[in-house]
């Protein structure tokens, strides 16, 4: 995908987040785009930097790892939003500004350790991933735990806790997923007031579905296809 190409899917999605933001009465400014790059090579991201995109989101620590030589000039925000193995906890302390898929406290507690031991300044944003439909191919925290967990990851020095997120079922019909999205943001609003502190991130929705998702109070929408075509398929190792 050439550069123009890229800079007109990047308006295409601005423009759509907007249309979705003004029908409930909100902001385009309220939602941050994040760019989800897994599988895409350098080139296309920094592409994606220069149109003006400042956040993008990889899936594996590994790959992330082998791009960032070639992108460690630019001034974006780097959210790791694939599932993260515990064993590769330490690594994403220092790789990312974002863990977007904390799925339970052993986690978040190896993460908040990664960064103490590693005399890294200033907190780990991270988000709680919340499994939202009964799948058991889906990774997230079950949602009768979220409360206790969000009590116990609130309290770890090096993290701070932002919000939830969550990756609903794949439905043709983005209005079958807005429960789905609706359950999250009641979610979150439930735990600001049992932990009395602000979670003002909701991260849902993605390239088929994020209109719906605005509209149910997103702050964050996860957008790759829309931006950089479809990908092709990469091993699982991660």
């Amino acid at each position: 995908m050439d550069r123009q190409q890229i800079r007109d899917n990047l308006m295409r999605v601005q423009e759509r987040i907007g249309v979705a933001a003004r029908k409930v009465g909100r902001r385009s400014e309220e939602i941050t785009l994040i760019g989800v790059s897994k599988t895409q090579p350098p080139e296309a991201i920094r592409a994606t930097y220069e149109a003006g995109l400042r956040h993008f989101g990889e899936n594996r620590v590994q790959e992330w790892e082998g791009k960032r030589a070639e992108l460690g000039d630019l001034q974006a925000n780097w959210h790791l939003v694939g599932h993260l193995q515990s064993n590769k906890a330490a690594r994403a302390a220092k790789l990312f500004h974002s863990v977007d898929s904390v799925d339970d406290v052993a986690l978040a507690q190896r993460l908040d350790r990664a960064r103490s031991e590693g005399g890294i300044p200033g907190k780990l944003r991270v988000l709680i991933e919340v499994r939202v439909a009964e799948e058991e191919t889906k990774s997230g925290m079950r949602i009768e735990e979220v409360t206790a967990s969000s009590k116990r990851i609130a309290e770890l020095p090096q993290l701070q806790l932002a919000g939830l997120m969550c990756i609903p079922p794949f439905l043709e019909d983005a209005e079958e997923v807005r429960t789905y999205f609706r359950r999250l943001r009641e979610l979150r609003d439930e735990l600001q007031l049992k932990l009395n502190m602000g979670l003002p991130v909701l991260s849902m929705g993605m390239s088929h579905d994020f209109e719906v998702a605005i509209e149910e109070g997103a702050t964050e929408v996860r957008v790759g296809t829309a931006l950089f075509g479809h990908r092709e398929a990469q091993p699982a190792k991660q």
